[in-house]
């Protein structure tokens, strides 16, 4: 029986890059990642610099009633990143996991939000 960790295990694997849709609006950026079978705890997302990072960790699973031959892959491991624009502002990124789809929204800063500007007359 192998006694290491899981996240000893995933880092032999190599990683999985999950399908990404990437959505901009006026008020910033949505990303939705699709990671089935990842748990919230097996989920880490971190922001270094200008640099977003998802990585999330599943377990394949083996029934305790079978014993494994030969297996390619046991233990996968999503990881995904982004350069973000310097026009996000990456201290106040939301991010949440529902039926193995994260959501992580970047708000704009506000300087670059686009706004009206009022034309005078003379």
């Amino acid at each position: 029986m192998d006694n290491r960790n899981q996240a000893e295990r995933s880092a032999e694997q190599p990683a999985l890059a999950p399908a990404v849709d990437v959505i901009e609006d006026e008020h910033g950026i949505t990303l939705r990642a699709d990671l089935p079978g990842v748990s919230k705890e097996n989920l880490n997302v971190r922001v270094d610099g200008e640099t977003l990072t998802v990585e999330g960790a599943i377990s394949l699973g083996e029934s305790g009633a079978l014993t494994g031959v030969y297996a390619e892959v046991r233990y996968a491991q999503y990881r995904r990143s982004f350069v973000l624009s310097r026009d996000l502002d990456t201290s106040a990124i939301d991010a949440s996991i529902r039926e193995g789809v994260l959501q992580v929204r970047v708000p704009k800063r506000e300087q670059a939000k686009p706004r009206r500007i009022e034309v005078r007359s003379e």
